[in-house]
């Protein structure tokens, strides 16, 4: 229910709206530290009425940048991809559900998200704890648990619209807060 009201208010968003939010989000998110100085920052393509992530990834790869993006397996995990720029994706559609914008080069495994100096994470809502609230394919709680098994300590930062970051989401044991939240009026740190 509640990641349906967050996906009711998104989908009320109009093109314009998209492309303005996409362009304030990438010049604020290129001012984190955290990914001013990383050499690998694992990230995703947005699709539909999320938070735009194409202009971030094209200046993160126009700095020299390495930028990972998932594909999504079978079984709901990630396996990952470089990003060459947009013609280096293709639209692959995983079952009954929206097509997502992939990487058509290597395969990378699933275990190359640990050399990522930062992670951007997709994200419905981040409450004051840090907490994200995601879709509930619970594909980057295996990333995250990845990470965390190898020893990983990348930068996570999710990106998000200003009515997403809410007092409070639930969370269950194994959730792990973010650090950071980038929205259109501005960055938001945790712990």
């Amino acid at each position: 229910m509640l990641r349906r009201g967050f996906l009711a208010v998104r989908n009320r968003l109009t093109p314009y709206d998209l492309r303005e939010s996409a362009a304030t989000l990438a010049l604020r998110a290129l001012e984190l530290p955290e990914l001013a100085h990383a050499r690998t920052v694992a990230a995703y393509v947005s699709v539909g009425s999320e938070p735009g992530t194409l202009a971030l990834l094209d200046a993160l790869h126009a700095r020299g940048v390495r930028v990972l993006l998932p594909v999504l397996m079978a079984d709901n995990d990630l396996d990952w991809g470089a990003y060459a720029g947009e013609g280096s994706l293709e639209r692959v559609r995983h079952g009954g559900r929206m097509a997502l914008l992939e990487p058509t080069g290597e395969r990378l495994g699933p275990g190359a998200v640990q050399e990522a100096d930062a992670v951007l994470l997709p994200g419905l809502a981040v409450d004051r704890r840090g907490m994200r609230l995601g879709r509930g394919g619970g594909s980057y709680d295996r990333v995250l648990a990845r990470l965390e098994r190898a020893g990983a300590d990348p930068a996570l930062v999710v990106l998000l619209y200003d009515a997403e970051v809410v007092e409070h989401v639930p969370a269950e044991p194994h959730d792990r807060p973010v650090h950071a939240v980038v929205t259109p009026s501005g960055v938001r740190r945790f712990g």
